[in-house]
């Protein structure tokens, strides 16, 4: 049984590296995994700050890492979980045809179609000048957004498989954001696993 996938897919974005493994993991191995962190994960429903007000978050989250390193971003601080062996094994694939040490990921839970993740950069100072971010997708199908910074014309729509990849490296959090709106039609549970480095 073939549990990776290499096919690649560049996408057309001049200013950043965006690179996109639609079954990077097979169905199978997706959908155990998916169980197995669904299950095991202890979620938190946050509260952050945007333009000064506190708001929860749309969606659950739970940090895990190396150190004890802690992520902050949009006021609120979080301390990581240690690894476990789901993660590690994911951490593990990735890092081979990334070539890059990640110390962190944040497991974002989208319980249904009113979870979303608004319009936002990766690029914390913690992150270092030019992060890259490795995202894992399990579960429903989502529809991921890309924008430039200042060329409006500069935009994709990408629909994230059960069991991709999408790798976001060079200059993609300097300048483009990315966001995970809200579906107007009835959507099950997805895990989005975003792998980076705090340096």
């Amino acid at each position: 049984m073939n549990l990776f996938d290499e096919e690649e897919i560049t996408l057309p974005l001049k200013d950043g590296q965006f690179i996109y493994y639609p079954k990077f993991l097979n169905e199978e191995l997706a959908s155990e995994l998916f169980n197995s962190i669904y299950q095991e994960t202890n979620w938190k429903e946050d509260s952050i700050t945007i333009f000064g007000k506190k708001i929860l978050q749309p969606r659950l989250t739970c940090l895990f890492g190396n150190e004890g390193k802690p992520y902050s971003y949009s006021g609120i601080t979080m301390y990581p979980n240690n690894w476990n062996k789901p993660l590690l094994f994911i951490k593990n694939e990735i890092e081979q045809i990334c070539t890059q040490n990640f110390t962190t990921v944040l497991a974002n839970l989208y319980r249904n179609e009113n979870d979303s993740n608004g319009w936002h950069a990766d690029n914390e100072k913690s992150l270092g000048h030019d992060p890259i971010i490795a995202s894992i997708s399990l579960g429903e199908e989502r529809l991921f957004q890309i924008k430039h910074n200042s060329n409006k014309s500069e935009k994709i729509n990408l629909i994230l498989e059960h069991g991709s990849l999408l790798l976001m490296k060079e200059g993609s959090q300097i300048h483009y954001k990315h966001q995970l709106p809200k579906s107007k039609t009835s959507k099950n549970p997805r895990i989005n696993l975003t792998f980076r480095t705090i340096f």
